[in-house]
Protein backbone atom coordinates (compact mmCIF):
# COMPACT_ATOMS: atom_id res chain seq x y z
CA UNK A 1 0.00 0.00 0.00
CA UNK A 2 0.98 3.66 -0.66
CA UNK A 3 3.38 5.78 -2.58
CA UNK A 4 5.33 2.59 -4.46
CA UNK A 5 2.15 1.08 -5.76
CA UNK A 6 2.71 0.91 -9.79
CA UNK A 7 -0.63 1.69 -11.85
CA UNK A 8 -0.34 0.43 -15.68
CA UNK A 9 -3.89 0.66 -18.42
CA UNK A 10 -5.22 -2.02 -19.39
CA UNK A 11 -7.95 -1.06 -21.15
CA UNK A 12 -8.81 1.90 -23.88
CA UNK A 13 -11.46 3.12 -25.63
CA UNK A 14 -11.81 5.90 -27.92
CA UNK A 15 -14.83 8.41 -29.61
CA UNK A 16 -13.66 10.64 -32.38
CA UNK A 17 -14.13 12.57 -35.38
CA UNK A 18 -11.58 10.65 -37.04
CA UNK A 19 -12.15 6.73 -35.38
CA UNK A 20 -14.77 5.02 -33.10
CA UNK A 21 -12.08 2.20 -32.68
CA UNK A 22 -8.27 1.65 -31.30
CA UNK A 23 -7.82 0.43 -35.19
CA UNK A 24 -9.42 3.11 -36.85
CA UNK A 25 -7.79 5.95 -34.81
CA UNK A 26 -4.23 4.85 -35.65
CA UNK A 27 -4.90 4.16 -38.89
CA UNK A 28 -6.22 7.97 -39.19
CA UNK A 29 -2.82 8.99 -37.63
CA UNK A 30 -1.16 6.87 -39.81
CA UNK A 31 -3.08 7.99 -43.26
CA UNK A 32 -2.93 11.58 -42.40
CA UNK A 33 -6.90 11.95 -42.45
CA UNK A 34 -8.81 15.18 -41.12
CA UNK A 35 -11.86 14.56 -39.01
CA UNK A 36 -12.97 18.50 -39.36
CA UNK A 37 -15.88 19.46 -41.55
CA UNK A 38 -17.85 22.61 -42.34
CA UNK A 39 -20.89 23.05 -40.46
CA UNK A 40 -23.48 24.03 -42.68
CA UNK A 41 -25.96 24.20 -39.50
CA UNK A 42 -23.82 27.03 -38.25
CA UNK A 43 -24.41 29.38 -41.20
CA UNK A 44 -27.18 31.05 -40.01
CA UNK A 45 -25.60 32.04 -36.85
CA UNK A 46 -25.16 35.98 -36.00
CA UNK A 47 -21.70 37.15 -35.88
CA UNK A 48 -20.68 33.40 -35.26
CA UNK A 49 -16.49 33.63 -37.57
CA UNK A 50 -15.81 29.93 -37.23
CA UNK A 51 -17.94 27.53 -39.17
CA UNK A 52 -15.65 24.43 -38.96
CA UNK A 53 -15.83 21.00 -35.93
CA UNK A 54 -14.79 17.81 -35.84
CA UNK A 55 -18.14 15.57 -35.08
CA UNK A 56 -18.14 11.82 -34.03
CA UNK A 57 -20.27 9.56 -35.92
CA UNK A 58 -21.90 7.18 -33.31
CA UNK A 59 -25.02 6.88 -35.41
CA UNK A 60 -26.84 3.58 -34.00
CA UNK A 61 -24.38 2.89 -31.26
CA UNK A 62 -26.27 3.95 -28.41
CA UNK A 63 -28.36 1.13 -28.87
CA UNK A 64 -24.98 -1.10 -27.28
CA UNK A 65 -25.84 0.73 -23.84
CA UNK A 66 -28.40 -0.85 -21.42
CA UNK A 67 -31.78 1.25 -22.58
CA UNK A 68 -32.30 1.55 -18.42
CA UNK A 69 -29.31 3.48 -18.55
CA UNK A 70 -29.81 5.33 -21.74
CA UNK A 71 -32.61 7.46 -20.32
CA UNK A 72 -30.36 9.55 -18.50
CA UNK A 73 -27.89 10.30 -20.23
CA UNK A 74 -27.17 13.25 -22.87
CA UNK A 75 -24.95 12.64 -25.96
CA UNK A 76 -21.88 13.61 -23.52
CA UNK A 77 -22.75 10.57 -21.61
CA UNK A 78 -23.33 8.03 -24.67
CA UNK A 79 -20.04 9.39 -25.99
CA UNK A 80 -18.06 8.50 -22.52
CA UNK A 81 -20.12 5.01 -22.07
CA UNK A 82 -19.22 3.93 -25.63
CA UNK A 83 -15.80 4.15 -24.93
CA UNK A 84 -15.70 3.34 -21.49
CA UNK A 85 -17.66 -0.05 -22.91
CA UNK A 86 -14.83 -1.01 -25.13
CA UNK A 87 -12.30 -0.46 -22.42
CA UNK A 88 -13.54 -2.46 -19.63
CA UNK A 89 -13.91 -5.34 -22.48
CA UNK A 90 -10.25 -5.19 -23.57
CA UNK A 91 -9.35 -5.05 -19.74
CA UNK A 92 -10.76 -8.23 -19.75
CA UNK A 93 -11.95 -7.53 -15.76
CA UNK A 94 -14.58 -9.75 -14.90
CA UNK A 95 -17.96 -7.66 -13.57
CA UNK A 96 -17.79 -8.44 -9.89
CA UNK A 97 -14.20 -6.83 -9.94
CA UNK A 98 -15.55 -3.55 -11.33
CA UNK A 99 -18.88 -4.19 -9.39
CA UNK A 100 -16.76 -4.01 -6.33
CA UNK A 101 -15.57 -1.06 -3.68
CA UNK A 102 -12.05 -1.84 -5.26
CA UNK A 103 -13.01 -0.16 -8.23
CA UNK A 104 -13.96 3.20 -8.81
CA UNK A 105 -14.84 6.28 -11.48
CA UNK A 106 -12.19 9.18 -12.37
CA UNK A 107 -13.43 10.60 -15.31
CA UNK A 108 -14.71 14.71 -16.57
CA UNK A 109 -16.37 16.88 -19.19
CA UNK A 110 -16.70 20.56 -19.53
CA UNK A 111 -20.18 21.14 -18.40
CA UNK A 112 -22.26 17.90 -18.86
CA UNK A 113 -24.43 17.96 -21.78
CA UNK A 114 -24.95 21.55 -23.46
CA UNK A 115 -27.83 20.29 -25.42
CA UNK A 116 -29.49 19.43 -22.01
CA UNK A 117 -29.30 22.30 -20.77
CA UNK A 118 -30.10 24.46 -23.23
CA UNK A 119 -33.57 22.22 -24.24
CA UNK A 120 -33.90 22.78 -20.70
CA UNK A 121 -33.11 26.07 -19.77
CA UNK A 122 -35.19 27.26 -23.06
CA UNK A 123 -38.41 25.56 -21.97
CA UNK A 124 -38.25 27.39 -18.58
CA UNK A 125 -36.40 30.95 -19.35
CA UNK A 126 -37.92 31.32 -22.79
CA UNK A 127 -41.26 30.32 -22.06
CA UNK A 128 -42.33 29.66 -18.57
CA UNK A 129 -43.06 26.35 -19.03
CA UNK A 130 -41.82 23.15 -17.88
CA UNK A 131 -44.48 21.38 -20.21
CA UNK A 132 -42.49 18.37 -21.61
CA UNK A 133 -39.33 18.83 -19.90
CA UNK A 134 -38.19 15.57 -18.47
CA UNK A 135 -37.60 14.08 -14.62
CA UNK A 136 -34.10 12.80 -16.46
CA UNK A 137 -32.99 16.44 -17.61
CA UNK A 138 -31.06 17.39 -14.82
CA UNK A 139 -29.42 14.27 -14.54
CA UNK A 140 -28.64 14.60 -18.51
CA UNK A 141 -26.97 17.84 -18.05
CA UNK A 142 -25.33 18.21 -14.70
CA UNK A 143 -21.60 19.09 -14.68
CA UNK A 144 -20.48 15.15 -13.53
CA UNK A 145 -23.18 13.52 -15.75
CA UNK A 146 -20.27 11.17 -17.27
CA UNK A 147 -19.12 10.01 -14.05
CA UNK A 148 -22.36 9.06 -12.85
CA UNK A 149 -23.40 7.49 -15.51
CA UNK A 150 -20.58 5.48 -15.71
CA UNK A 151 -20.66 4.78 -12.18
CA UNK A 152 -24.27 3.48 -12.77
CA UNK A 153 -23.91 1.89 -15.87
CA UNK A 154 -21.22 -0.15 -14.51
CA UNK A 155 -22.11 -0.57 -11.02
CA UNK A 156 -19.48 1.01 -9.32
CA UNK A 157 -18.58 1.28 -5.39
CA UNK A 158 -15.43 2.54 -5.05
CA UNK A 159 -13.41 6.05 -5.64
CA UNK A 160 -16.26 9.05 -7.43
CA UNK A 161 -14.02 11.84 -8.74
CA UNK A 162 -15.54 14.20 -11.11
CA UNK A 163 -13.25 16.77 -12.81
CA UNK A 164 -15.47 19.72 -14.74
CA UNK A 165 -12.04 21.58 -15.42
CA UNK A 166 -12.45 22.39 -18.94
CA UNK A 167 -10.03 21.69 -21.32
CA UNK A 168 -7.91 19.10 -18.65
CA UNK A 169 -10.55 17.74 -17.34
CA UNK A 170 -9.64 14.38 -19.28
CA UNK A 171 -6.19 14.65 -18.04
CA UNK A 172 -7.47 14.92 -14.69
CA UNK A 173 -9.78 12.32 -14.50
CA UNK A 174 -6.46 10.19 -15.87
CA UNK A 175 -4.11 11.86 -13.11
CA UNK A 176 -6.65 11.81 -9.85
CA UNK A 177 -7.61 8.43 -10.90
CA UNK A 178 -3.62 7.47 -11.01
CA UNK A 179 -3.40 9.05 -7.68
CA UNK A 180 -6.24 6.80 -6.11
CA UNK A 181 -4.86 3.76 -7.20
CA UNK A 182 -0.80 4.59 -6.17
CA UNK A 183 -2.29 5.86 -2.97
CA UNK A 184 -3.72 2.30 -1.68
CA UNK A 185 -7.68 3.93 -1.82
CA UNK A 186 -9.01 1.53 -5.36
CA UNK A 187 -7.23 -1.28 -6.91
CA UNK A 188 -9.24 -0.35 -10.10
CA UNK A 189 -10.19 3.29 -12.04
CA UNK A 190 -12.10 4.08 -14.61
CA UNK A 191 -10.87 7.15 -16.25
CA UNK A 192 -11.12 9.62 -19.06
CA UNK A 193 -13.15 12.71 -20.38
CA UNK A 194 -15.98 13.29 -22.74
CA UNK A 195 -17.49 16.18 -24.87
CA UNK A 196 -20.28 16.68 -27.12
CA UNK A 197 -21.15 19.27 -29.95
CA UNK A 198 -22.88 22.07 -29.47
CA UNK A 199 -22.35 25.91 -31.43
CA UNK A 200 -22.19 27.64 -28.15
CA UNK A 201 -19.01 25.52 -27.16
CA UNK A 202 -17.09 27.27 -30.72
CA UNK A 203 -19.15 30.58 -29.65
CA UNK A 204 -17.30 30.69 -26.48
CA UNK A 205 -13.80 30.33 -28.15
CA UNK A 206 -15.06 32.99 -31.07
CA UNK A 207 -16.26 36.30 -28.60
CA UNK A 208 -12.51 35.82 -27.83
CA UNK A 209 -11.09 35.63 -31.08
CA UNK A 210 -9.59 32.35 -30.70
CA UNK A 211 -11.14 29.95 -33.15
CA UNK A 212 -10.12 29.19 -36.36
CA UNK A 213 -12.14 31.24 -39.32
CA UNK A 214 -9.20 31.48 -42.38
CA UNK A 215 -9.81 27.86 -43.39
CA UNK A 216 -14.14 27.22 -43.19
CA UNK A 217 -13.79 26.65 -46.85
CA UNK A 218 -11.36 24.49 -46.54
CA UNK A 219 -11.56 22.78 -43.55
CA UNK A 220 -8.76 19.49 -43.46
CA UNK A 221 -6.17 22.75 -43.27
CA UNK A 222 -7.44 23.55 -39.58
CA UNK A 223 -6.48 24.03 -37.09
CA UNK A 224 -2.42 24.17 -38.02
CA UNK A 225 -0.98 23.62 -34.72
CA UNK A 226 2.65 25.84 -33.99
CA UNK A 227 2.29 26.85 -37.79
CA UNK A 228 3.00 30.38 -39.08
CA UNK A 229 -0.34 30.47 -40.45
CA UNK A 230 -2.31 28.95 -37.67
CA UNK A 231 -5.37 31.05 -37.10
CA UNK A 232 -6.96 29.51 -33.69
CA UNK A 233 -9.15 26.33 -32.30
CA UNK A 234 -11.29 24.08 -34.14
CA UNK A 235 -13.77 22.90 -31.37
CA UNK A 236 -15.12 19.45 -31.59
CA UNK A 237 -16.11 16.46 -29.73
CA UNK A 238 -15.18 13.12 -28.57
CA UNK A 239 -14.50 10.85 -25.57
CA UNK A 240 -11.51 8.51 -24.25
CA UNK A 241 -11.58 6.04 -21.47
CA UNK A 242 -8.56 4.70 -19.61
CA UNK A 243 -8.98 1.34 -17.11
CA UNK A 244 -6.19 1.98 -14.93
CA UNK A 245 -5.19 -0.85 -12.65
CA UNK A 246 -2.58 -1.65 -9.89
CA UNK A 247 0.07 -3.48 -11.30
CA UNK A 248 0.55 -6.32 -9.33
CA UNK A 249 -3.29 -7.13 -9.14
CA UNK A 250 -3.00 -6.65 -12.93
CA UNK A 251 -0.15 -8.96 -13.43
CA UNK A 252 -2.01 -11.89 -11.24
CA UNK A 253 -4.77 -11.98 -13.35
CA UNK A 254 -2.68 -12.26 -16.48
CA UNK A 255 -4.55 -8.57 -17.87
CA UNK A 256 -3.19 -6.86 -20.81
CA UNK A 257 -0.57 -4.26 -19.90
CA UNK A 258 -0.75 -1.88 -22.96
CA UNK A 259 1.22 1.10 -20.78
CA UNK A 260 2.30 2.38 -17.28
CA UNK A 261 1.27 5.72 -15.71
CA UNK A 262 4.52 7.25 -13.92
CA UNK A 263 3.70 10.68 -13.19
CA UNK A 264 0.93 13.21 -12.90
CA UNK A 265 0.72 16.87 -12.15
CA UNK A 266 -1.43 19.37 -11.87
CA UNK A 267 -0.78 23.03 -10.86
CA UNK A 268 -2.50 26.42 -11.44
CA UNK A 269 -0.75 29.15 -13.08
CA UNK A 270 -2.34 32.09 -10.57
CA UNK A 271 -2.08 34.30 -13.55
CA UNK A 272 -4.78 34.63 -16.19
CA UNK A 273 -8.02 33.20 -16.97
CA UNK A 274 -7.26 32.53 -20.82
CA UNK A 275 -4.01 33.51 -21.07
CA UNK A 276 -1.70 30.31 -21.04
CA UNK A 277 1.88 30.75 -18.80
CA UNK A 278 4.54 29.47 -19.75
CA UNK A 279 6.31 29.67 -16.26
CA UNK A 280 3.86 27.37 -14.82
CA UNK A 281 3.63 25.06 -17.31
CA UNK A 282 7.57 24.75 -17.15
CA UNK A 283 6.52 24.16 -12.79
CA UNK A 284 3.89 21.09 -13.86
CA UNK A 285 6.02 19.38 -16.35
CA UNK A 286 9.03 19.28 -14.25
CA UNK A 287 6.72 18.45 -10.73
CA UNK A 288 5.34 15.67 -13.14
CA UNK A 289 9.11 14.40 -13.98
CA UNK A 290 9.63 14.57 -9.91
CA UNK A 291 6.19 12.30 -9.63
CA UNK A 292 7.80 9.78 -12.02
CA UNK A 293 11.60 10.10 -10.80
CA UNK A 294 12.50 11.02 -14.35
CA UNK A 295 15.32 13.57 -15.61
CA UNK A 296 13.88 15.29 -18.72
CA UNK A 297 16.42 13.52 -20.69
CA UNK A 298 14.69 10.15 -20.26
CA UNK A 299 12.09 11.74 -21.83
CA UNK A 300 11.79 10.60 -25.50
CA UNK A 301 8.39 12.25 -26.94
CA UNK A 302 5.67 14.92 -26.01
CA UNK A 303 2.47 14.83 -27.52
CA UNK A 304 1.46 18.71 -27.15
CA UNK A 305 -1.85 20.41 -26.08
CA UNK A 306 -1.00 23.00 -29.14
CA UNK A 307 -4.81 24.35 -29.64
CA UNK A 308 -3.66 26.46 -32.67
CA UNK A 309 -4.02 29.48 -31.12
CA UNK A 310 -1.19 32.31 -31.18
CA UNK A 311 -0.74 32.90 -27.32
CA UNK A 312 -1.37 28.74 -26.01
CA UNK A 313 1.16 27.27 -28.63
CA UNK A 314 3.82 29.94 -27.90
CA UNK A 315 3.68 29.58 -24.45
CA UNK A 316 3.27 25.77 -24.34
CA UNK A 317 6.81 26.24 -27.04
CA UNK A 318 8.55 28.08 -24.41
CA UNK A 319 8.16 25.63 -22.19
CA UNK A 320 8.55 22.52 -23.90
CA UNK A 321 12.14 24.05 -24.91
CA UNK A 322 12.87 24.97 -21.20
CA UNK A 323 12.15 21.94 -20.34
CA UNK A 324 13.39 19.68 -23.18
CA UNK A 325 15.22 21.49 -25.59
CA UNK A 326 15.23 20.93 -29.05
CA UNK A 327 16.18 17.03 -28.78
CA UNK A 328 12.92 15.49 -28.15
CA UNK A 329 10.49 14.79 -30.49
CA UNK A 330 7.01 16.94 -30.13
CA UNK A 331 3.19 15.68 -32.13
CA UNK A 332 -0.04 17.42 -31.86
CA UNK A 333 -2.69 15.50 -32.63
CA UNK A 334 -5.66 18.18 -32.97
CA UNK A 335 -4.75 18.93 -36.43
CA UNK A 336 -6.30 15.41 -37.00
CA UNK A 337 -9.37 15.48 -34.24
CA UNK A 338 -10.09 19.30 -33.52
CA UNK A 339 -9.95 20.61 -30.10
CA UNK A 340 -11.95 18.25 -27.94
CA UNK A 341 -11.89 20.11 -24.89
CA UNK A 342 -12.93 17.81 -22.53
CA UNK A 343 -12.06 14.73 -24.02
CA UNK A 344 -8.67 16.07 -25.05
CA UNK A 345 -6.32 15.04 -22.50
CA UNK A 346 -7.89 11.40 -22.38
CA UNK A 347 -8.17 11.21 -26.51
CA UNK A 348 -4.60 12.64 -26.88
CA UNK A 349 -3.19 10.10 -23.87
CA UNK A 350 -4.47 7.31 -25.95
CA UNK A 351 -2.89 8.54 -28.79
CA UNK A 352 0.04 9.15 -27.11
CA UNK A 353 0.08 5.04 -25.75
CA UNK A 354 -0.99 3.61 -29.21
CA UNK A 355 2.24 5.54 -30.93
CA UNK A 356 4.45 4.22 -28.08
CA UNK A 357 3.00 0.40 -28.45
CA UNK A 358 2.94 1.11 -32.58
CA UNK A 359 6.86 2.21 -32.90
CA UNK A 360 5.63 4.99 -34.71
CA UNK A 361 5.11 8.98 -34.21
CA UNK A 362 2.30 10.80 -36.05
CA UNK A 363 3.74 13.94 -37.89
CA UNK A 364 1.76 16.94 -36.17
CA UNK A 365 -1.44 17.58 -39.56
CA UNK A 366 -1.60 20.54 -40.93
CA UNK A 367 2.51 21.86 -39.59
CA UNK A 368 3.45 22.72 -42.84
CA UNK A 369 6.07 25.84 -41.64
CA UNK A 370 6.97 26.32 -37.65
CA UNK A 371 6.13 29.60 -36.80
CA UNK A 372 9.84 31.07 -36.69
CA UNK A 373 8.82 33.43 -33.85
CA UNK A 374 8.75 30.48 -31.35
CA UNK A 375 11.47 28.41 -29.77
CA UNK A 376 12.77 25.94 -32.03
CA UNK A 377 11.23 22.23 -31.28
CA UNK A 378 11.71 18.83 -32.83
CA UNK A 379 8.80 18.44 -34.44
CA UNK A 380 7.50 15.85 -36.53
CA UNK A 381 6.07 17.27 -39.83
CA UNK A 382 4.85 15.78 -42.94
CA UNK A 383 5.14 11.68 -42.46
CA UNK A 384 4.70 9.36 -40.00
CA UNK A 385 8.57 8.36 -38.56
CA UNK A 386 9.16 4.57 -37.48
CA UNK A 387 10.25 5.29 -34.41
CA UNK A 388 10.32 2.73 -31.16
CA UNK A 389 9.97 4.95 -27.73
CA UNK A 390 9.14 3.83 -24.34
CA UNK A 391 8.64 7.02 -22.22
CA UNK A 392 6.46 10.04 -22.81
CA UNK A 393 4.75 13.30 -21.79
CA UNK A 394 1.03 14.10 -22.69
CA UNK A 395 0.20 17.71 -21.89
CA UNK A 396 -2.85 20.03 -21.18
CA UNK A 397 -4.30 23.10 -20.25
CA UNK A 398 -6.98 24.90 -19.53
CA UNK A 399 -9.17 28.08 -19.00
CA UNK A 400 -8.44 28.76 -15.40
CA UNK A 401 -4.60 28.67 -15.65
CA UNK A 402 -5.32 25.01 -15.22
CA UNK A 403 -2.28 22.42 -16.39
CA UNK A 404 -1.64 19.11 -16.04
CA UNK A 405 1.52 16.88 -17.55
CA UNK A 406 0.91 13.05 -17.11
CA UNK A 407 4.19 10.63 -17.94
CA UNK A 408 3.48 8.02 -19.84
CA UNK A 409 5.70 4.69 -20.48
CA UNK A 410 5.77 1.41 -21.99
CA UNK A 411 5.91 -1.86 -19.43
Amino acid sequence: MGSGRRVVVVGMGIRSPVGNSLKEFVESLREGRSGIRKMSEWENIRRLRTKVAGICNIEGEEKGIPRNCRRSMGRVSVLAALSAIDAVRQSGLREDAIASPDCGISYGSTAGSTIEQVELIGRFILNSDLTGALASSYLRCMSHTCAGNLSTLFHLQGPFIASCTACVSGSQGIGFGYEAIRSGKAEIMITGGAEEMHFLHAAVFDLMLATSSRYNDDPSKTPRPFDAERDGLVVAEGAGTLVLEEYEHAKRRGAPILAEVEGFWTNGSGVHLTDSDAPSIERCMRSALGDARRSPEEIQHVNAHATATANGDEAEAVAIHRVYGSHVSVTAIKGYTGHTLGASGAIEAVATILMMREGFLAPTLNLERPDPHLPPLNHVIGDPVDKRFTVAVNNNFAFGGINTSLILSQV
